[in-house]
């Protein structure tokens, strides 16, 4: 079965439409200040009213004050949040949608220990960064000491074209995550390098289901 698809850090609706026209199961709009990649609500709300049904929008947040949470919840409707700060799973609860929480992996650490810490989590985000770092920086990390599994979850960190196959070979995700990947520059996401990184999903896909 095809991992999950999403497409992180879109900051354009023409973008938005590509990536759900090659098969995104899911777009991330991000509201962190610090990140190159953040919108205002109007950017946001243009790009959230071109996905179609079943194509998931995801919101995401780093340590942002519970009031920014829900007013920016309240006008876009998201249909997913995602937490990448040092927020508990209290404060993650509290705005009555499905949320995810993204784990730092660079640091050696028990993933699984940090996960039993977000009981009401939906799923995780796996992602290369540093603790109290913002992803879409593009560093990996080592998938070879990733626990079993046993809910949704996303790979993410440093992936494109020429590593998914692999990640997907050897982690056995249940979907991959990827933004400045699939990037010309900076939340400019490039045609070429999206249909590539698909095209090495699928294909490793096909091989899996052919073993």
């Amino acid at each position: 079965m095809r991992p999950r698809v999403k497409i992180c850090g879109i900051t354009r609706v023409e973008d938005a439409r590509l990536a759900v026209a090659l098969g995104a199961d899911a777009i991330g709009l991000i509201f962190t200040p610090r990140s190159p990649r953040c919108l205002t609500l109007v950017q946001a709300q243009a790009i959230r009213a071109v996905l179609p049904p079943l194509v998931t929008s995801v919101a995401l947040f780093m340590d942002a004050p519970a009031a920014t949470v829900a007013e920016i919840g309240a006008a876009l409707q998201p249909d997913l949040l995602q937490f990448h700060g040092a927020e508990d799973d209290a404060f993650c609860m509290g705005f009555g949608r499905p949320w995810f929480k993204a784990l730092a992996m660079r640091e050696v650490g028990d993933a699984s220990a940090r996960m039993a810490q977000y009981p009401h989590a939906a799923g995780f985000v796996l992602d290369g960064h540093g603790v109290g770092e913002p992803g879409g920086q593009g560093w990996c990390f080592d998938w070879t000491r990733l626990p079993s599994l046993s809910v949704p979850w996303l790979l993410a960190g440093g992936l494109t074209a020429d590593n998914v196959a692999r990640a997907v070979r050897v982690a056995r995700p249940w979907g991959v995550d990827v933004s400045s990947g699939v990037e010309s520059a900076v939340g400019i996401k490039d045609p070429h390098k999206l249909q590539q990184f698909f095209r090495e999903i699928h294909r490793e896909t096909a091989a899996q289901e052919r073993a």
